[in-house]
């Protein structure tokens, strides 16, 4: 009897250790805690000892290349130790929405207390949305997203206002001199995305600017670095903003390689360890901080709460995590808390 009473207080403890499970495609995921038991189906009435816990499902389009989404995991990792809540993050290996769709409706199946979904695409992945919110399982979006979200009912969007982001780029830009810049587009589709290069038209126009959005695929560097270049090569590019750290990368190499460092300036979205040394060696004029920790962090412990104690903001809301700008004014500051891992 004393044996199976510790064996019980060890497996209650182990329940509420708070832990999270992250798994690239194509394996298998394990939802939460290890001793977090599947819930039944209504059906299939569960037997015997269950241990259970809150469990929150996390399911994003970010690529384990790109620096943002390392991030966004680090918030969600500490916040579901803080939250002692049980916590899954699952992505497409590449850019894929259609398998991202796929991936939400596995979550949806096995019945979380809460789901987090980025939105790049709100009209492919409408529908998996709105089954989760049928299932009377709460949704929080993060990332991209901002300006589509409300038209999905979803709880709250945790993110940067992307247009709004891209007219202050763009109006930083032309305040830099900037006349005729590109706009590099590294993910064809994504909603944000394209909201980021219309509001940095709009900022860039508002100062006599103007500005070309530029596709590029970044699974193939060297192509995308080319593709740069050979827009540099009519000469009246003045500008370049990057949507993403990871394509600032063939942006600095293609001026580098071009010589137009001196005559081009170039500006990102999002931060990495090769852009903030960039910002501090004055090769990268910005970089706009949408602060992917706390979209990561916040939803976690929002939909902790409501499954816990009820309590949620006003649903339908937007929590703005951006932009903040990092400059050589301010860069030191950025490159120490990158170093653990929250900026």
């Amino acid at each position: 009897m004393i044996r199976a009473l510790l064996a019980l207080a060890a497996l209650l403890a182990l329940a509420g250790c708070g832990r999270t499970t992250s798994v690239r495609e194509p394996d298998l995921v394990v939802r939460g805690d290890q001793a977090v038991a599947a819930r039944p189906s209504p059906d299939q009435p569960s037997r015997g000892l269950r241990i259970t816990s809150t469990r929150i499902a996390v399911i994003t389009h970010g690529q384990a290349s790109d620096p943002i989404w390392a991030v966004v995991k680090r918030g969600i990792e500490d916040a579901g130790r803080s939250q002692n809540v049980a916590v899954s993050y699952r992505a497409p290996d590449t850019y894929d929405i259609e398998r991202m769709r796929e991936l939400v409706e596995e979550a949806i199946a096995d019945r979380p207390d809460g789901l987090v979904v980025s939105l790049p695409d709100a009209s492919a992945l409408g529908s998996a949305i709105r089954d989760a919110e049928r299932a009377g399982i709460p949704v929080v979006t993060i990332n991209s997203g901002s300006d589509e979200f409300k038209q999905l009912g979803v709880e709250i969007h945790v993110g940067q206002p992307e247009y709004e982001a891209g007219v202050k780029a763009g109006e930083r830009m032309a305040a830099a001199g900037v006349r005729h810049a590109l706009c590099v587009n590294h993910e064809s589709g994504n909603d944000g995305l394209s909201e980021r290069c219309l509001g940095f038209a709009k900022g860039l126009a508002g100062r006599g600017g103007t500005s070309d959005t530029l596709a590029i695929d970044l699974q193939d560097t060297m192509d995308a670095q080319r593709a740069i270049a050979q827009a540099l090569s009519g000469g009246d590019v003045d500008g370049i903003m990057t949507l993403g750290a990871a394509a600032a990368a063939p942006a600095l190499a293609a001026l580098r390689a071009s010589g137009f460092e001196r005559r081009v300036k170039l500006a990102t979205f999002d931060l990495s360890n090769d852009v903030l040394r960039a910002i501090e060696e004055k090769r990268l004029l910005f970089a706009i901080d949408q602060q992917p920790y706390l979209e990561g962090y916040l939803p976690i412990v929002l939909l902790a709460e409501r499954a816990r104690h009820g309590i949620f903001p006003q649903a339908g809301g937007l929590i703005p995590t951006g932009p903040r700008f990092v400059t050589s004014a301010n860069v030191a500051e950025a490159i120490r808390l990158s170093r653990q891992g929250v900026r």
